[in-house]
Protein backbone atom coordinates (compact mmCIF):
# COMPACT_ATOMS: atom_id res chain seq x y z
CA UNK A 1 0.00 0.00 0.00
CA UNK A 2 0.55 3.46 -0.44
CA UNK A 3 1.90 5.96 2.29
CA UNK A 4 -1.90 7.67 1.78
CA UNK A 5 -3.34 4.43 1.66
CA UNK A 6 -2.14 3.11 5.27
CA UNK A 7 -3.42 6.00 6.92
CA UNK A 8 -6.07 6.34 5.40
CA UNK A 9 -6.44 2.69 6.90
CA UNK A 10 -5.99 4.05 10.10
CA UNK A 11 -8.46 6.65 10.26
CA UNK A 12 -11.67 4.56 8.76
CA UNK A 13 -10.74 1.39 10.56
CA UNK A 14 -9.15 2.72 13.65
CA UNK A 15 -10.32 6.21 13.71
CA UNK A 16 -14.33 5.11 12.79
CA UNK A 17 -14.26 7.65 9.92
CA UNK A 18 -15.78 7.17 6.33
CA UNK A 19 -13.46 7.65 3.21
CA UNK A 20 -14.76 11.00 2.27
CA UNK A 21 -14.32 12.34 5.72
CA UNK A 22 -11.24 10.74 6.60
CA UNK A 23 -9.47 11.76 3.25
CA UNK A 24 -8.99 15.19 4.70
CA UNK A 25 -8.05 14.26 7.82
CA UNK A 26 -4.86 11.35 6.35
CA UNK A 27 -3.63 14.73 4.32
CA UNK A 28 -3.68 17.10 6.99
CA UNK A 29 -2.09 14.24 9.27
CA UNK A 30 0.82 13.62 6.31
CA UNK A 31 1.37 17.48 6.32
CA UNK A 32 1.97 17.45 9.69
CA UNK A 33 4.27 14.44 9.94
CA UNK A 34 6.22 15.41 6.54
CA UNK A 35 5.11 12.76 4.41
CA UNK A 36 3.19 14.43 2.04
CA UNK A 37 5.76 14.48 -0.82
CA UNK A 38 5.84 10.54 -0.53
CA UNK A 39 1.69 10.01 -0.09
CA UNK A 40 1.68 8.23 -3.34
CA UNK A 41 4.99 6.03 -2.76
CA UNK A 42 4.95 2.35 -1.43
CA UNK A 43 5.39 2.26 2.75
CA UNK A 44 7.77 -0.34 1.73
CA UNK A 45 10.18 1.95 0.24
CA UNK A 46 10.39 4.10 2.61
CA UNK A 47 13.96 4.98 4.53
CA UNK A 48 13.65 4.43 8.47
CA UNK A 49 13.23 7.94 9.02
CA UNK A 50 10.30 8.18 6.86
CA UNK A 51 8.92 4.30 8.22
CA UNK A 52 8.78 6.07 11.73
CA UNK A 53 6.62 9.06 10.71
CA UNK A 54 4.59 6.98 8.77
CA UNK A 55 4.37 4.56 12.12
CA UNK A 56 3.28 7.80 13.91
CA UNK A 57 0.94 8.87 10.93
CA UNK A 58 -1.06 5.61 11.08
CA UNK A 59 -1.46 6.14 14.92
CA UNK A 60 -2.62 9.74 14.81
CA UNK A 61 -5.41 8.72 11.70
CA UNK A 62 -7.09 6.54 14.43
CA UNK A 63 -7.01 9.82 16.46
CA UNK A 64 -5.86 8.56 19.89
CA UNK A 65 -6.40 10.82 22.98
CA UNK A 66 -3.07 8.36 24.22
CA UNK A 67 -0.11 7.65 21.96
CA UNK A 68 1.96 4.73 23.11
CA UNK A 69 5.48 5.10 21.44
CA UNK A 70 8.00 2.17 21.80
CA UNK A 71 11.64 2.97 20.82
CA UNK A 72 10.68 5.04 17.89
CA UNK A 73 14.12 6.90 18.01
CA UNK A 74 15.42 3.60 17.74
CA UNK A 75 18.24 3.13 14.83
CA UNK A 76 18.45 6.98 13.95
CA UNK A 77 21.17 9.30 13.24
CA UNK A 78 21.44 12.06 15.51
CA UNK A 79 19.65 14.15 13.39
CA UNK A 80 17.00 12.05 12.31
CA UNK A 81 16.64 11.95 16.47
CA UNK A 82 15.94 15.43 16.53
CA UNK A 83 13.74 15.40 13.37
CA UNK A 84 10.99 12.46 15.04
CA UNK A 85 11.67 14.53 18.95
CA UNK A 86 10.31 17.67 17.15
CA UNK A 87 7.60 15.86 15.80
CA UNK A 88 6.04 13.85 18.84
CA UNK A 89 6.88 17.65 20.20
CA UNK A 90 4.38 19.15 18.02
CA UNK A 91 2.00 15.94 18.39
CA UNK A 92 2.43 16.64 22.67
CA UNK A 93 1.10 20.90 21.40
CA UNK A 94 -2.07 19.50 20.19
CA UNK A 95 -3.17 17.78 23.46
CA UNK A 96 -1.83 14.24 22.85
CA UNK A 97 -0.95 12.32 26.22
CA UNK A 98 2.21 10.14 25.86
CA UNK A 99 3.21 6.71 27.30
CA UNK A 100 7.30 6.66 25.56
CA UNK A 101 9.45 3.92 25.98
CA UNK A 102 12.76 4.77 24.69
CA UNK A 103 16.19 3.79 25.42
CA UNK A 104 17.57 7.37 23.47
CA UNK A 105 17.35 9.23 26.65
CA UNK A 106 18.37 12.18 25.21
CA UNK A 107 15.19 12.26 23.14
CA UNK A 108 12.92 11.65 26.28
CA UNK A 109 14.29 14.47 27.94
CA UNK A 110 13.57 16.58 25.30
CA UNK A 111 9.74 16.40 25.35
CA UNK A 112 8.74 14.31 28.63
CA UNK A 113 7.41 16.50 31.37
CA UNK A 114 7.50 13.45 33.53
CA UNK A 115 10.34 10.01 33.45
CA UNK A 116 9.68 6.92 35.45
CA UNK A 117 12.72 4.68 35.23
CA UNK A 118 12.41 0.80 35.33
CA UNK A 119 14.78 -1.67 36.44
CA UNK A 120 14.15 -5.21 36.39
CA UNK A 121 10.43 -4.07 36.54
CA UNK A 122 10.81 -2.09 39.32
CA UNK A 123 10.08 1.63 39.77
CA UNK A 124 13.37 2.96 40.16
CA UNK A 125 12.99 6.85 40.01
CA UNK A 126 10.50 9.01 38.88
CA UNK A 127 9.46 12.73 38.26
CA UNK A 128 10.81 15.68 36.36
CA UNK A 129 13.70 14.20 33.65
CA UNK A 130 16.49 16.37 33.86
CA UNK A 131 16.59 15.74 38.29
CA UNK A 132 15.45 11.83 37.18
CA UNK A 133 18.96 11.78 34.90
CA UNK A 134 21.02 13.21 37.26
CA UNK A 135 20.28 10.40 39.56
CA UNK A 136 23.48 8.23 40.82
CA UNK A 137 21.94 5.15 40.39
CA UNK A 138 20.23 6.09 36.89
CA UNK A 139 23.22 7.02 35.93
CA UNK A 140 25.10 4.03 37.22
CA UNK A 141 22.28 0.97 35.52
CA UNK A 142 21.50 3.27 32.48
CA UNK A 143 24.42 4.62 31.91
CA UNK A 144 27.45 2.90 33.63
CA UNK A 145 28.21 6.09 35.15
CA UNK A 146 29.85 4.99 38.84
CA UNK A 147 29.14 7.88 41.69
Amino acid sequence: MTVFENVLVAATFGGGLRERSATPVCLEILESTGLMTRANRLAGSLGLLDRKRLELARALGTQPSLLLLDEIAGGLTEAESAEIVALIGRIKARGVAMIWIEHVVHALVAVADRLLVLNSGAAMAEGEPRRVMSDPEVQRVYLGIEA
